[in-house]
């Protein structure tokens, strides 16, 4: 039980850290950062939404917490700026075209597996679930805290070509995602591939094509950021950093090497499409 109060300790800590250097080049609403107002709402819907979750024992309502909280935030932000700029609307539209598409597609695939395998244990245990989802509140804080610190900012500088790069970036990277979510689902609709691992389409060139979109749209939105930030809102611009490292070496990537070795580890054919093709990014198959 220890280990989990200590581990929610130290993401508030770290969560309370990024929130007040963001607040730094924020504008105040009215005595109060609105970074800093922004930056809490993850945390408190996250909270919100895990009571019934542990009464009723369900992880369906997890990933779609997450999704809305991005969209909430970004609005908060949007009506409550006295000056929003063109700007900060431009991430708040990024950041909510993201959230709405995944949040959708994570919770309806969640229904119809019925269950998410990576919560069976976990839900069991209050203090392990409540960090769970207190980390799923940082993870919309960190994530977007550079976004954010753009959005909320009490200074306006000219578009440019960070602008065009940024959104480029985006661009690329959400049409990878969404491309690589479609044709796993498409691979898992056929009853023939029920036990199969996917290795066609983006899959044929990386083993986890729609990570490496959503690292690639998180890197643009920082990008988008960056000519508005001031002082100690540079450290903001762990949000890119952050994305990479929880879903490499954390949550995504790992959990799914772990799994497919379970599962398919004793096919040589597995391990031949391991050896041969790219862990994130879409590279030519290895010779």
């Amino acid at each position: 039980m220890l280990r989990p109060i200590i581990g929610i300790l130290i993401v508030l800590l770290i969560s309370g850290g990024l929130a007040w250097a963001g607040s730094q080049g924020s504008v105040y609403v009215p005595r109060i950062p609105l970074f800093a107002i922004c930056a809490s709402i993850g945390f408190l819907l996250h909270w919100i939404v895990f009571v019934p979750s542990f009464i009723f024992q369900t992880e369906h309502y997890f990933d779609l917490t997450g999704s809305i909280s991005y969209i909430v935030t970004v609005t908060v932000a949007a009506v409550i700026h006295p000056s929003l700029d063109l700007r900060g609307l431009i991430i708040c539209i990024l950041v909510s075209i993201w959230a709405a598409r995944l949040g959708s597609f994570l919770f309806i695939r969640v229904k119809r597996a019925g269950k998410d395998r990576r919560f069976d244990e976990m839900k069991k245990r209050f203090w392990r679930y409540l960090l769970t989802f207190t980390l799923g509140g940082a993870w919309v804080f960190i994530t977007m805290a550079a976004g954010l610190a753009a959005i909320t900012s009490m200074s306006q500088r000219p578009l440019g070509i960070w602008l065009a790069i940024g959104m480029l970036l985006w661009l690329v990277g959400f049409t990878i995602e969404v491309i690589a979510d479609q044709q796993k689902t498409k691979f898992r609709k056929n009853p023939d591939n029920a036990e199969e691992f996917i290795t066609t389409g983006l899959w044929g060139y990386s083993r986890h094509p729609n990570y490496f979109g959503e690292i690639v749209l998180w890197l643009g939105i920082g990008i988008i950021a960056l000519p508005t930030l001031v002082g100690w809102q540079y450290m903001t611009l762990v949000s890119p950093i952050f994305v990479i490292f929880l879903l490499v070496k954390i949550s995504g990537v790992r959990l799914l090497e772990e799994g497919g070795q379970k599962r398919w580890g004793a096919d040589p054919a597995y391990q031949q499409y391991v050896a041969t093709t790219s862990m994130i990014i879409p590279l030519p198959k290895k010779s």
